[in-house]
């Protein structure tokens, strides 16, 4: 029997995030049923899951793929109309589900739906990883309202509205389950870090919508997995940015814009070098040889359209630096 909604959490070696925040999921999300994919973790998770928390459901992967592969995997063993798909960093608040819903319920051409995301930490900041919806510059760089690069607005309510916005943050992702598998789910080459922008990319090339709305909100810890300062992040996101952009954009920009980036990135690893040491440096190397090593299977997986206009601020990283 298929579920109205399942909130479905990815764990690995989470125990303690599992502790902090799992009570208070199920405490808010009567209206749906929680269930946990466990990427073989190789604490006690599952353990305490079985002893603590009976009416949560239990799948388990039988390795660790990673954030995007992870819940490839488990959702193929869930039943539902909506998915979410929530960190285990995430703290939810009352009523957070209702304003979602009723929005699918409003407009069927909505295939995914991000809520305000604020820092647990600085509850009356927007947090790194969604903050008030997230859009994209002309040179295909993320950003968020609410968060540009690494400066986070304080929350005032002027991102309590809804609106449509260019990719919904994997930490917080209600999905309609359709929309998901018609996209086969998240490119599991990724792993981790920008499989969320990329599926949102594609559904926005098939014609749907990704929406954000200000009257949910949950507050969102980060770095949970990898924090800002991993040499390994900064690998994932400059490959992941590239791979994205080779599969999605728009043919006539494509060539252009791809080399533009890769000289960017030149300058970028640069600059993370003499921040953050020579490991961030090597990172942008090894992104840029990752990148190259994926480019043909990557081309393979481009869509037979892409829409021509896909991005919602003209040379940001430029306006934003300099």
């Amino acid at each position: 029997m298929s579920e109205r909604l399942a909130i479905v959490i990815l764990n690995w070696n989470g125990k303690t995030w599992l502790e902090k925040f799992l009570p208070g999921v199920i405490l808010f999300s009567e209206k749906a049923k929680v269930y946990v994919i466990d990427n073989l973790s190789t604490d006690d998770s599952v353990p305490y899951l079985q002893a603590n928390f009976p009416d949560v459901g239990i799948v388990i992967n039988n390795q660790n793929y990673g954030f995007a592969g992870g819940y490839n995997e488990g959702l193929k063993k869930i039943n539902a109309e909506y998915y979410c798909l929530l960190n285990s960093d995430v703290e939810v608040t009352e009523n957070w589900i209702s304003p979602v819903l009723d929005l699918f319920e409003r407009n069927s051409e909505i295939a995914a739906i991000q809520p305000k995301i604020l820092s647990y930490q600085n509850k009356n900041f927007f947090e790194f990883a969604g903050a008030g919806g997230g859009l994209i510059d002309n040179l295909g760089y993320p950003y968020c309202r609410g968060r540009i690069f690494d400066d986070l607005e304080e929350d005032k309510g002027q991102y309590n509205d809804e609106m449509e916005i260019f990719w919904a943050s994997g930490c917080c992702l209600f999905i309609r389950s359709k929309d998901f598998w018609e996209q086969n789910g998240f490119d599991a080459r990724f792993f981790a870090h920008q499989e969320e922008i990329d599926l949102c990319w594609r559904l926005i090339n098939t014609g749907k919508k990704i929406y954000y709305t200000g009257k949910s909100k949950v507050y969102h810890v980060g770095g949970g997995t990898l924090n800002k300062q991993n040499a390994q992040k900064t690998y994932l996101n400059i490959r992941n940015n590239l791979s994205m952009m080779l599969k999605n954009l728009p043919f006539p920009q494509l060539i252009w814009l791809i080399f533009f980036r890769l000289c960017l990135d030149g300058v970028a690893g640069i600059y993370f070098g003499v921040k953050n040491g020579f490991p961030h440096l090597w990172a942008v190397v090894r992104a840029h040889f990752g990148f190259y090593g994926q480019a043909v299977q990557t081309w393979k997986l481009r869509q037979s359209y892409q829409k021509d206009q896909f991005y919602q601020s003209k040379w940001l990283i430029f306006k934003h630096f300099l």
